[in-house]
């Protein structure tokens, strides 16, 4: 089976190429960057192995080690201290992001339960989408006696188009399951 940047520069880019009637080759849209995060607020405060613990995670279903992020400013209703790690984040490119892609589609949501696509309301207007994901168990990887909790992460897919039709489209013919509308 050809991976997912071979199947993308043979099937996909001529495609969308030709269904868009770009000018140049290099105005097809193609996928930058994937960010994956799981932010965790205030649970830190209360338990200082949980940074530790969605580390171990995010490594295991990444492959790369992340990077923890902190909190720019304090806000006492949140219980929250500047400069306080409040979550985990990796930017994956290259070979690594086109694997994960690549599993996130044909491995971990089809684990999701009750799965009927995704919903393709998670656009930001400049062509990049944001996917949740409830729990960290999708991902084969982990294994469920080996964590402490259940987290949700965030998936960021930031692609060079400059419409969400377009990005919407290039993310359809790579094979991501969206709904249909009727559903």
């Amino acid at each position: 089976m050809p991976n997912l940047r071979n199947r993308y520069q043979e099937e996909v880019a001529p495609v969308l190429l030709q269904e868009f009637s770009f000018r140049n080759v290099m105005e097809v849209p193609r996928i930058e960057k994937v960010v994956v995060n799981i932010g965790m607020g205030a649970e830190t405060a209360d338990n200082s192995k949980a940074i530790d613990a969605a580390v171990n995670d995010l490594r295991i279903i990444t492959g790369q080690q992340p990077v923890v992020t902190r909190a720019r400013k304090s806000i006492a209703n949140f219980k929250l201290r500047e400069g306080r790690a409040i979550g985990v984040k990796v930017t994956l490119r290259g070979e690594r992001m086109w694997s994960f892609l690549d599993r996130l589609m044909n491995l971990a949501l089809p684990r999701v339960r009750d799965f009927r696509g995704l919903p393709a309301t998670g656009f930001d207007g400049r062509g990049n989408w944001t996917l949740g994901l409830k729990d960290q168990l999708v991902f084969p990887e982990i294994e469920y006696d080996k964590i402490d909790k259940l987290r949700g992460m965030e998936i960021t897919v930031v692609t060079t188009a400059r419409t969400d039709e377009h990005s919407r489209r290039l993310l359809k013919l790579l094979g991501m399951p969206f709904r249909e509308k009727g559903n």
